[in-house]
């Protein structure tokens, strides 16, 4: 109704259409299959800007309830099923057990969301039969040239109340309840829809690599200042010898810009294999992964951050030792003399904003750790999901109509399933849990108490049949499961989550017995039993209240019966990985009806993985950011304790002489080593309670300042840094004085 409305009185859409994602079975080309599939209106492809390369697209007839069966196909199915035919048009395809005629092949480039459909069907809605609700669908429009989303958000605000005013109420629902729940606009570009809140985590990788950066661009400056400082003596020649400032500075900065370049073209390499590498590893939540490549985007990028790397740690040497007067240095003799203070504070100071960014990287991979353990520890709502093997049956009514025929069917399928070996359950749900296939109503209590006349919030719905509680390992709370003879009989009853159950009624078991409806109109349903809590949403999100109701009642909506076609099963057994136990399910499919294919196998484990597949993928990429950082600032510290340590020898060799011990001499050098890891800890350690709270929506289950985490990150580092200082600190313990005496001579 909402889109008809927009359609035909939007000032702002060049034009509109609806769409759904689903799913369908496909025969007649082989073995039954189950493909994805995408429902559209005869505008939404043309909102694209999408033409047919073979064929045409949709056309406002074709969309038109009963005009004949038609069906798009993707270049990938069409080149997949049917090799490419060129005379593909015209033909029948068997969908859903009823011919459909192809009028086109859509172009290889075609991308719909992050959706992936084999073909394309019209919805061809009858307007006659048009109510109010359902929200079951989304829309997709163009604005016309100069329209802005505030200007769109506007015109849909007018265009609301009209809804009400031009389609006629569901059964049960009055215009006030409507009115009530405030409904508002929500026109937001197409490009959020793709990309969704990835781009937070994409910018906190790219904070990751640039700490990275920093850090390596730290430690290569280091190296610079004593390379530098051992050329004094040379440069300082070159300026007596009449070499300008300008001359001595592009001689050690060429170095160092040749030395980025080096670095780029090697960073290039390895990132070409790590990007075919992640498009292996297919981490979920990322959109368009098999887009991304090396592009003249990156290369640019790349250039462009080699030459500023090459800038920042050819810099400090430059302003340090390309001076005036440079040329005085050759009046100072003095290998045999210590450096003072002054000399070592820029390395020093290096050596600290290392460690400090380690410590923001060691802090921001912990965290995840953290989050990665506290998801692991969640209740999901099943047990076991590696011994859990999830699949979907649909049956269409092409090809068994009676609805109880449709339910004894699923039944009989479930039953041969039970009976392979090693299958200990077998349930069946319209929703499997985390699979994204959401139903949702208000749910109407009765005498639950507040305002009457309102409509009560949305619920969410699934259908199920016998043992789906037992197979997936979602424990009963309080009173019994649904049981095929609640299907049969069209029994009037619920169960209910406990979430749900707590919300009206505090205790679990005084749910059981109370009625609730999903329509005015409907008949009331009493629940008999309450489960635990299943986060359907995946492991981090809140887990929802959920209805289960029989999958076939009497009276839901407005259909006198209904029956669910599609069932997701949930198998349990310990041959759950096993290559042939698939082949022995669709056997037993098969053995119902031949034409039924099996889709979407996927074990339980592998759905609640996809459902922290973004967090894993952080975890990772942080990890191997924080192993790099450690290394570099352990790398950073021993640089600079074994050069203080090689500067002082002949101090060394002098307080030798005079009697201390190597102990004392390694203290010295520990001393130094911690001091500068201290004083990088204290520092990173601030940085982190700043900069760790841009990670807080990536977190679960623990603080963006989780003492844990800096406790564990700072004594790690610390020993890592003591351990860094001891090597040279020891090695200068063993220095021989008369040795050390007479190289400093």
């Amino acid at each position: 109704a909402t889109y008809f409305t927009y359609r035909d009185e939007g000032r702002v859409f060049e034009d509109i259409g609806l769409w759904s994602d689903t799913a369908v079975s496909v025969t007649g080309t082989g073995e039954p299959e189950r493909v994805e599939a995408l429902r559209v209106t005869d505008g939404t492809l043309g909102v694209l800007g999408v033409q047919a390369v073979l064929g045409r697209i949709f056309t406002a007839d074709d969309d038109l309830p009963g005009r004949p069966e038609r069906v798009i196909l993707t270049h990938g199915y069409w080149q997949r099923t049917l090799a490419g035919n060129p005379g593909v048009l015209g033909r029948p395809l068997t969908i859903d057990g009823t011919p459909h005629e192809v009028i086109g092949v859509l172009p290889a480039s075609f991308r719909f969301l992050n959706a992936t459909p084999q073909v394309v069907l019209p919805f061809q809605f009858d307007r006659a039969k048009v109510f109010i609700g359902n929200f079951s669908y989304q829309g997709i429009a163009r604005l016309k040239p100069g329209v802005t989303l505030a200007q769109a958000n506007d015109d849909v605000a007018r265009m609301l109340p009209l809804v009400i005013d031009r389609f006629p109420l569901p059964n049960g629902l009055t215009r006030q309840m409507l009115e009530e729940t405030r409904m508002a606009p929500n026109v937001r570009p197409l490009s959020i829809e793709v990309i969704g809140d990835i781009g937070r985590t994409l910018w906190v990788l790219l904070g990751t690599v640039g700490l990275v950066l920093l850090i390596a661009c730290a430690n290569v400056a280091n190296l610079f200042l004593v390379r530098a400082e051992g050329r004094q003596h040379e440069l300082a020649i070159h300026a007596a010898l009449g070499a300008s400032r300008r001359r001595i500075g592009w001689e050690l900065l060429s170095e160092s810009l040749t030395l980025a370049a080096a670095g780029g073209v090697a960073g290039l390499l390895l990132a070409d294999a790590g990007v075919r590498l992640l498009i292996a590893a297919a981490p979920e939540g990322l959109p368009r992964l098999e887009e991304i490549r090396i592009d003249a985007t990156v290369l640019t990028f790349t250039v462009a951050i080699s030459l500023l790397a090459g800038l920042l740690f050819g810099l400090l040497p430059v302003l340090k030792f390309a001076r005036p007067e440079l040329a005085s240095t050759l009046k100072d003799g003095g290998r045999g003399s210590s450096d003072g203070r002054t000399r070592h504070r820029a390395r020093n100071t290096l050596v600290v904003a290392e460690i400090a960014l380690a410590v923001v990287l060691l802090v921001g991979s912990g965290l995840m750790m953290r989050t990665f353990q506290a998801m692991r520890r969640v209740d999901p709502g099943f047990t076991s999901p590696e011994q859990v093997l999830t699949l979907r049956v649909s049956i269409p009514e092409s090809l068994i109509a009676g609805k109880e025929q449709t339910a004894r069917a699923h039944e009989q399928i479930a039953r041969r399933i039970e009976q392979i070996a090693g299958v200990t359950a077998v349930g069946l749900a319209s929703s499997i849990t985390m699979d994204g296939n959401n139903s949702n109503d208000p749910i109407f209590v009765e005498d639950a108490p507040g305002p009457g006349g309102r409509l009560p919030p949305l619920r969410r719905f699934k259908w199920v049949g016998e043992n789906y509680f037992s197979a997936i390992g979602n424990r009963m709370i309080a009173g019994r499961p649904i049981v095929w003879n609640d299907v049969y009989t069209l029994a009037p009853v619920a169960v209910v989550t406990e979430n749900f159950a707590r919300e009206h009624w505090k205790q679990p078991a005084d749910a059981l017995g109370r009625r609730i409806r999903q329509n005015p109109k409907n008949p009331w349903r009493t629940i008999v039993g309450v489960v635990a809590d299943a986060r359907d949403d995946g492991v981090a999100q809140p887990a929802p209240a959920i209805i289960y109701w029989p999958m076939m009642m009497a009276d839901f909506w407005d259909s006198p019966i209904m029956v669910q076609r599609s069932m997701g099963y949930i198998v349990r057994t310990a041959r759950a990985g096993s290559p042939t136990l698939l082949k022995e399910i669709q056997q037993a499919v098969w053995g119902v009806n031949a034409n039924l294919p099996v889709a979407r196998v996927r074990t339980l484990d592998e759905v609640r993985a996809a459902s922290m597949a973004q967090t894993s993928f952080m975890l990772v990429m942080l990890a191997i950011a924080a192993a790099v950082a450690l290394l570099l600032g352990v790398v950073g510290i021993y640089g600079v304790i074994s050069y203080v340590a090689t500067q002082r020898t002949r101090e060394i060799g002098i307080r030798l002489a005079l009697g201390a011990d190597g102990r004392s001499v390694s203290r010295l050098f520990l001393r130094q080593g911690l001091v500068l890891a201290a004083a990088g800890i204290t520092v990173g350690l601030l940085a982190s309670a700043a900069l760790t709270r841009v990670m807080s929506s990536l977190l679960f289950g623990v603080n963006a300042i989780d003492p844990v985490t800096y406790a564990a990150v700072s004594v790690g580092l610390a020993g890592t840094a003591l351990l860094a200082s001891y090597i040279p600190a020891a090695r200068a313990a063993r220095v021989d004085p008369s040795i050390a005496l007479r190289w400093e001579a």
